[in-house]
């Protein structure tokens, strides 16, 4: 049950209305998710949908290993969202589907077929749970995405 109240379109300010009129308009194709909650506040809403529209279309890490990454924060968060809008996606960017059910469990042991698919859940989960990465994770992910990629990933978490 939501703490806010559903608004439609026709019910926001004019400064609402645009943002809502151009995130519908955009790659996501309407406005849902978190973002019928944040167009309560269209300038927050606005620079936080441009920053995602960046990180999930734009940025140099490959979608599949995006999806997978995005996974283990909405695992780590229990963010049902996460897991409706990306699980879906995740398969579909080729995400086995054995992996996705893993990092969904928050298990240890996943069975990886792609060394990369090690590399962002070793990396995304160290950087969740304890803020840091030790080096041997940021090494790899330092190798797969180099440094602008590495610094994306970062921001994704």
């Amino acid at each position: 049950m939501s703490r806010l109240p559903k608004l439609s379109r026709e019910a926001l300010e004019p400064a609402a209305q645009a943002v809502w009129d151009r995130i519908a308009s955009g790659a996501r194709g309407g406005v849902g998710g978190p973002f019928t909650a944040l167009i309560l506040s269209p300038e927050l809403c606005s620079r936080v949908e441009q920053l995602g529209v960046f990180i999930r279309y734009e940025c140099s890490v490959p979608m599949r290993l995006r999806e997978l990454a995005i996974l283990c924060v909405g695992q780590h968060w229990q963010a049902d969202y996460e897991w409706f809008a990306h699980a879906p996606i995740a398969a579909q960017q080729g995400v086995p589907d054995a992996v996705i059910a893993a990092v969904g469990a928050g298990a240890e042991r996943i069975p990886f077929d792609a060394p990369a698919d090690a590399t962002i859940v070793g990396f995304v989960r160290a950087l969740l749970r304890t803020g840091r990465v030790p080096a041997a994770e940021y090494a790899a992910a330092q190798a797969l995405l180099g440094d602008k990629g590495t610094v994306e990933l970062t921001a994704l978490v």
